[in-house]
């Protein structure tokens, strides 16, 4: 029994941006540290903030208001850079602020609808109901994509 719910969810990452509630799977999370300062790469599409330095590793980051067209955020002591893996690669995100992980079943999430939030539907994998509030769970794969490619092809 205990394992067939174990199968039945996942954990996710819950961060805020703007004034939304969003979710990453947390097998895709490496880590969660404080902002940094952002080295910025000519060239890139401007929802790429810059690069970090992080312990020897030069990691992309991505302002994700201006990849979801959101106002722009203020940095604060809450602003968190969330790094990620994607296809061997880490890359950081700018979140408004962590506030926890959760446990989500299967059968509190609803697929999304083209009307959230004004972030299209292409991003999301869907919407959990928690008692207490709507977390709107990102397909990182898409919200990372720069065309037909990732975003590493255009930075590197």
């Amino acid at each position: 029994m205990a394992e067939e719910l174990m199968d039945n969810e996942n954990q996710y990452v819950v961060f805020r941006l703007d004034r939304e509630i969003y979710g990453l799977e947390i097998s895709a999370v490496r880590e969660i540290i404080t902002m940094q300062p952002i080295t910025e790469v000519p060239g890139t599409e401007d929802y790429i903030e810059g690069v970090i330095n992080l312990r020897g590793r030069v990691i992309p980051v991505f302002n994700l208001h201006r990849r979801f067209n959101l106002a722009e955020g203020e940095i604060t002591r809450s602003t968190r850079i969330v790094v990620v893996e994607v296809e061997g690669n880490s890359i950081g995100m700018v979140v408004d602020g962590v506030s926890e992980v959760v446990r989500i079943t299967r059968d509190l999430i609803e697929q999304p609808s083209s009307i959230l939030c004004g972030i299209g539907e292409e991003y999301l994998t869907g919407v959990a109901k928690m008692a207490d509030r709507l977390v709107i769970l990102l397909d990182l794969n898409r919200v990372l994509q720069v065309n037909e490619g990732t975003v590493l092809e255009n930075i590197c």
